[in-house]
């Protein structure tokens, strides 16, 4: 794999730019080729090596966006350890949990990192973390900054290291379904399932829609903004990108530092061609105003993509006419961190073929979708919804969920044997195109980051003074969608508000900081029917304020609950607009 990646194109070209590191200090980009790459990987891979990493050991990666954290991946990919990549927001709770699901060997960390001006603990997250993880024989410390931390007897200094490390290493060689990577994502129980991908399908699938959805042309230059941490950053930022031999901008900064003209100066300095980025962020910069945007020279953009949650349409036409002054191609992007890749998306298609704003539109290559009704039929003709599944296999598709095949077979195959089930429904329209309508289950999509309300509310539950909580997502205007929690707190509390407080905290270190809910409201009991499920439907309803319409209430428990529910939500929203 690394040597489709790396190898081929030193062969040819060793001196064409792989990377380009934009730092988190704007104008401060470094520039790393192919031959310099193969050279890190190397290194890196030897260093893993001789601490005792082999084929099949797991590897945890918790680094911010770099050239090393790239290396990281690859030096894995080239002995046959399976790295999983950490996003370096998850807290140490998160870190630990994921590594000892995997049984990881090694964490590759940095000291620290640097995100929009602030320093990012890493090393201290990654020690409070290990504590917890027998299988840790070693922590591989690069150094992103100038400041010491402290090192222990298992700790590693990476760079010191690699320095001494051969930098010539031969690729491991692999069979096609070999394990690659392990990526966890949330699923609708508390527990995150390490998706799991292999070798061939993966790397030919990430590579073609990397090819044909944004028509990539050799020296262009590939902006994926996205953070390593998430499928889009395997696949678009690293392994596509790589192994087309392009030139593919890492992004270490946010979208707002120094200030809402961060992307579109990057843009104008880096000659940006293809720009693929989050909707969230599109709403975000899309309230500070046109001038942003319009003081910098985009001339160099042709595609925009857009990726990680259905696009709204005011979104989608200040992208298309503001940032690509109407006339770059704007692909909306439908996947998941279980498909490898892109699987709908309006490219490739006819030269010119019609692109219907805010739509995901056409199946790839392969791609076979189909709508399901509540019998599990396929629905015929169009002008139609139902829940979206995939009709055959192709490349890109995960393998399994790392140690419980079974919930691999429960959560994609069981509910329309012979189909995958995406989790999503989706409507067919009569020219016969897909739009995404969002997730069929008690999973949210918070700026992108994807988080079953399950896992937040196993957060929660750790609180002694909560003995109930129910957690929903409602539509937010700058992140799409937000947390909503109904708790019930004990009878002698009376600090509401500092129980509160408390929760934020929890999740903010059981999970991480974006998935703290917006708005927490105390009520006495939850809507649960006669089994003492809890009815998140109609709690749905409360929050989206469609309180008229409740629907079938007749299996609830006692149905007085509901004017319970809605006088403190009336309440608290009064509270709120006066405060």
């Amino acid at each position: 794999l690394t040597v489709n990646c790396l190898d081929q194109h030193v062969q040819k070209c060793p001196d064409r730019v792989a990377l380009i590191w934009e730092r988190d200090e704007p104008g401060s980009a470094v520039h790393v080729t192919y031959r310099e790459l193969l050279d890190m990987t190397c290194r890196l891979a030897n260093t893993l090596k001789k601490y005792g990493i082999q084929k099949g050991d797991k590897v945890a990666i918790y680094m911010s966006v770099s050239p090393l954290s790239v290396a990281a991946m690859l030096a894995c990919a080239r002995i046959g350890a399976v790295h999983t990549v950490i996003f370096a927001g998850f807290s140490a709770e998160s870190l630990a949990g994921r590594i000892m699901d995997s049984g990881c060997k090694a964490v590759i960390t940095y000291n620290q990192g640097v995100r929009g001006g602030r320093i990012i603990e890493m090393k201290t997250t990654v020690d409070k973390a290990v504590k917890n993880c027998p299988s840790i024989k070693h922590v591989f410390v690069a150094q992103r900054t100038e400041n010491k931390v402290q090192m222990g007897g298992c700790d590693v200094p990476l760079e010191e290291e690699m320095a001494k490390a051969a930098s010539v290493c031969t690729p491991e060689s692999m069979d096609s379904e070999d394990m690659l990577f392990m990526l966890y994502t949330s699923g609708s129980t508390g527990k995150p399932k390490g998706i799991v991908h292999t070798q061939a399908g993966y790397l030919l699938y990430a590579a073609l829609t990397h090819k044909y959805v944004f028509d990539y042309q050799q020296g262009d230059v590939f902006g994926c903004v996205a953070d390593i941490g998430w499928i889009t950053g395997h696949s678009y930022v690293v392994y596509g990108p790589l192994c087309n031999g392009a030139t593919s901008v890492l992004f270490e900064s946010t979208p707002v530092y120094p200030d809402p003209g961060r992307y579109w100066e990057m843009v104008q300095r880096l000659k940006i061609n293809q720009f693929y980025g989050a909707p969230t962020a599109v709403r975000l910069l899309l309230k500070y105003g046109d001038e942003w945007v319009t003081k910098y020279d985009r001339s160099s953009l042709k595609t925009l993509g857009s990726v990680g949650e259905p696009i709204n349409n005011e979104a989608w036409q200040w992208f298309y006419h503001v940032v690509g002054d109407g006339r770059c191609t704007l692909v909306d992007t439908w996947w998941q961190t279980e498909t490898g890749g892109i699987c709908i998306a309006p490219r490739p298609s006819e030269e010119k073929a019609e692109i219907i704003p805010a739509m995901a539109m056409r199946p790839f290559f392969g791609i076979v979708p189909v709508l399901m009704d509540e019998n599990g039929k396929v629905i015929e003709g169009n002008d139609v919804s139902g829940a979206l599944c995939i009709a055959q296999p192709w490349p890109g598709m995960a393998r399994t969920i790392y140690g419980d095949h079974q919930r691999f077979v429960d959560a994609y195959f069981k509910a329309y044997p012979g189909y995958y089930f995406t989790g999503d429904g989706a409507y067919r329209t009569e020219k016969g195109y897909y739009q995404i309508t969002g997730r069929m289950d008690d999973v949210i999509n918070i700026s992108g980051h994807r988080l079953g309300t399950a896992e937040i509310e196993d957060a929660m539950a750790d609180h002694p003074e909560v003995p109930e909580t129910a957690v929903i997502g409602y539509p937010h205007e700058i992140k799409g969608e937000g947390a909503f929690a109904f708790i019930v707190v004990k009878e002698e509390t009376t600090q509401k508000d500092r129980v509160k407080e408390e929760l934020k905290t929890i999740v903010a270190s059981k999970i991480a900081k974006y998935a703290v809910p917006d708005h927490i409201l105390v009520v006495k009991r939850l809507p649960k029917t006669r089994s003492g499920k809890i009815m998140r439907r109609l709690l749905r309803k409360v929050v989206t304020e469609q309180s008229s319409d409740m629907g079938d209430t007749t299996t609830l428990d006692d149905p007085s609950v509901i004017t319970e529910i809605l006088d403190a939500y009336q309440k608290y929203k009064k509270e709120k607009s006066s405060s």
